[in-house]
């Protein structure tokens, strides 16, 4: 290229690079605002605080509060989000200057910078472990693609009436406040009919928008915002909202997570991850079914969605609205302490609504079927399905998934476990002596009923231990069963060998190490073997299913069975003509501090999808309080009286508890080290598992919360800071206590 040719080129292409150092190679600072304050990436809670940086000068237009840097830390190059510009920095010393900023996209805004500081406190965690729930990593093609042009701001249907609010008492009130900008809180008891939740939730958003404001609506899984999203497309039309999952791709999710920090939507739907969405101008947040363990983040701090939205409805001065079909102790609390008011329907209203509930032991059903006890499918289960079934779609509701998840000696009703040894070198394979294993074998049988399965031949040690005649006493044990694998053994289908649940392999030639006896009976039956059964009962019949294998939406009008796990109950057209709850026990004997609200909250949400008097059979001790909740349909009763008892027993959320697991020494050395506050108790530490982990439980009142996890999280950074090589898992207000 000549001299001349230079002309032909644009200034900035013939002018030297700018220069982040001066002549004697000293970097120069920004002119304005030299220091940036900047949140490293950095899970160690003794670090966890701002580290400020010096802004070069060439990034004094970039390097602005919110974007994505890139610095060095402990020798390393590190990412980070910088928090605000300074002019001057406590730090004595030579600051170190920033990398590059790798977005000028300001992700992190003010208000959701405050609220992961107050959430990681509240949980005892750190900043960096929050930040990564709440900003959705970058995908720099999104970034860079324009943005699609912004929604005019008008609904399909301007509508001023309060909808289907007009059915509870306090409903027109509530809407009316949304709609002119005020910030009510309430706890939402949903009158029962198929999605009517959804179109609530959808009007309470629409009222929201319509006051010049936005909303957050979070809820349990997929196919819930799924419906909720149907209905905010049908209220608001095309481009007001967005819906948030993490089945969408990282590219479309962050172009859709992209909208809202931009201001092009400013209402959003969606699972926890949404509930750190940054909607300009926030004035509702609202949840529903707060008692779905899905609103649990998995990932440390472990937070809960219902405690993050109320965190930032407090911080933001926005609305909250707490819903759902049944009501948490947390729920409960809320209304007790006058936070929040409850919005639930007239008596009237509700018998009008609700099905017509029945226990299966009640003693006038009893009476006229002496085997309805113990029977899994009594008669008037059998007498209500066929009557639905000449009406439309019925639903059967069973808790456990697979086909045969426990099994039991016959005999001796011990559970069936796995006897082989726990690694696959030292496997000591048994077989039949008339074919290999698992052909020919009979391994289900209906609880009440014996079967034989993979008996070993007369005279042959099973891998349990030496055979006995008699079968009477206890087996002798070899030396090997003592380092057995131990696992529940379970079925897959009925023509299927057991196998081990634990170590995945088939235990044909199972012997029961107690008695010697070769028969298994089942002790949980799972939804494919019960849509087995219901197959051949009802021949003529269609029989769907929904679980984890696959989830149902919407089902069709028209007779059919579908069998589901709680959860997963698909939306039947015009709603269910019958439904069948079964294996209460299984719901009520868990040994968990919530399982009793946990029966009722999936009873209800069953229930809810049946048609106004529709029958409805639950396989359940009618005397039980958690039954009596649902034949009167009285969630809030109930949820009242769980909250009195957790108060008398010192649980949350009563009060505020933390749970330390780990290695037996780490734990107790953590609890030595911690300085509590006063009046903290300290439960345990118990055994959690056979590896040595064990678990302590520290108790404090409601107001002491803060200071608990201030002295949790204190306690891990010393153990972080002394490189400890055991990790103490701490959690705040757990949901899994007991």
């Amino acid at each position: 290229m000549t001299d001349s040719d230079d002309a032909l080129l644009p200034l900035d292409a013939v002018r030297p690079a700018a220069s982040s150092k001066d002549t004697t190679g000293a970097v120069v600072p920004a002119p304005e605002l030299p220091v940036a304050r900047v949140a490293v990436d950095n899970p160690l809670p003794h670090l966890d605080r701002p580290f400020d940086y010096l802004v070069p000068a060439t990034l004094h237009g970039t390097a602005r509060p919110g974007v994505r840097v890139r610095v060095r830390f402990a020798g390393k190059l590190v990412d980070g989000f910088l928090l605000e510009r300074a002019g001057q920095s406590d730090h004595t010393g030579k600051l170190t200057p920033l990398e590059r900023v790798v977005s000028p996209e300001q992700v992190l805004t003010p208000e959701i910078a405050g609220l992961a500081r107050a959430v990681a406190d509240r949980y005892a965690g750190t900043l960096a472990d929050v930040l990564r729930l709440a900003v959705p990593p970058r995908h720099a093609r999104t970034e860079a693609a324009r943005p699609p042009s912004e929604s005019d701001g008008r609904g399909q249907d301007d509508v001023a009436d309060a909808g289907t609010w007009a059915d509870y008492p306090m409903g027109p009130s509530f809407i009316d406040a949304l709609r002119h900008g005020r910030t009510p809180r309430a706890v939402w008891t949903a009158l029962p009919g198929a999605g009517g939740w959804a179109t609530g939730l959808a009007e309470a958003v629409r009222a929201t928008l319509e006051g010049g404001r936005g909303a957050l609506a979070v809820v349990p899984d997929g196919k819930d915002v799924a419906l909720l999203d149907a209905e905010l497309s049908r209220l608001l039309g095309p481009g007001r909202h967005v819906a948030l999952t993490s089945d969408l791709g990282p590219a479309e999710r962050y172009r859709r997570w992209l909208g809202v920090l931009r201001g092009q939507v400013r209402a959003v739907v969606g699972t926890r991850a949404a509930m750190f969405a940054p909607v300009h101008g926030l004035g509702l947040v609202a949840i529903w079914d707060d008692g779905d363990d899905l609103h649990a983040e998995r990932l440390a701090p472990y937070p809960h969605a219902r405690e993050v939205l109320g965190l930032r409805a407090h911080r933001t001065g926005a609305a909250m609205l707490i819903g759902g079909y049944a009501r948490t102790a947390e729920a409960t609390q809320l209304v007790a302490t006058r936070w929040a008011r409850p919005i639930v329907a007239a008596r009237q209203e509700i018998r009008r609504r609700a099905p017509r509930v029945r226990a299966a032991g009640e003693d006038a059903e009893l009476a006229r079927d002496q085997a309805a006890r113990a029977a899994r499918l009594p008669s008037v289960a059998w007498r209500v399905l066929r009557q639905g079934l000449a009406d439309g779609p019925v639903l059967v509701q069973v808790p456990r998934r697979g086909y045969l998840p426990a099994l039991a000696c016959a005999q001796c009703r011990a559970p069936a476990r796995c006897a082989h040894p726990p690694t696959r070198t030292s496997v000591q394979e048994w077989v039949r002596g008339d074919g290999p294993p698992g052909e020919g074998l009979l391994p289900y049988e209906e609880p009440g009923e014996e079967a034989h399965v993979g008996a070993a031949p007369e005279g042959r040690p099973g891998p349990g231990g030496a055979g006995r005649e008699g079968g009477a006493g206890e087996a002798e044990r070899s030396p090997a069963s003592e380092e057995s694998c131990h696992g529940p053994l379970a079925l897959r289908t009925g023509h299927a060998a057991p196998y081990c649940r634990w170590c995945g392999r088939v235990d044909a030639a199972w012997k029961c190490p107690g008695c010697g006896g070769h028969r298994l009976r089942a002790v949980v039956v799972g939804a494919r073997r019960t849509a087995e059964e219901l197959g051949r009962a009802f021949p003529s019949v269609p029989v769907r299913t929904s679980g984890r294998d696959g989830v149902l939406a919407r089902l069709p009008a028209g007779p059919a069975l579908v069998v589901a796990t709680p959860g997963a109950e698909p939306v039947a057209e015009g709603g269910y003509a019958a439904a069948v709850l079964l294996d209460g026990w299984a719901l009520l004997g868990r040994a968990d501090l919530r399982a009793g609200e946990e029966a009722v909250r999936r009873w209800l949400n069953a229930a809810a999808l049946l048609r106004p008097g529709a029958g409805l059979v639950v396989l359940a001790d009618a005397a039980l309080p958690a039954v009596q909740a649902l034949v009167r349909w009285d969630p809030v009763t109930h949820a009242e009286r769980e909250l009195a008892d957790r108060a008398e027993l010192g649980f949350p959320p009563a009060v505020r508890m933390a749970t330390l697991t780990g290695a037996a020494a780490a734990v107790r050395q953590m609890l030595e080290e911690s300085r509590l506050p006063h009046g903290a108790q300290v439960l345990g530490p118990v055994p959690v598992d056979d590896a040595g982990q064990e678990r302590a439980m520290v108790r404090v009142p409601r107001t002491g919360g803060a200071a608990l996890a201030t002295a949790l999280k204190g306690a891990s950074g010393v153990r972080a800071a002394r490189k400890a090589p055991e990790v103490v898992k701490v959690c705040v207000d757990p949901l899994d206590l007991i």
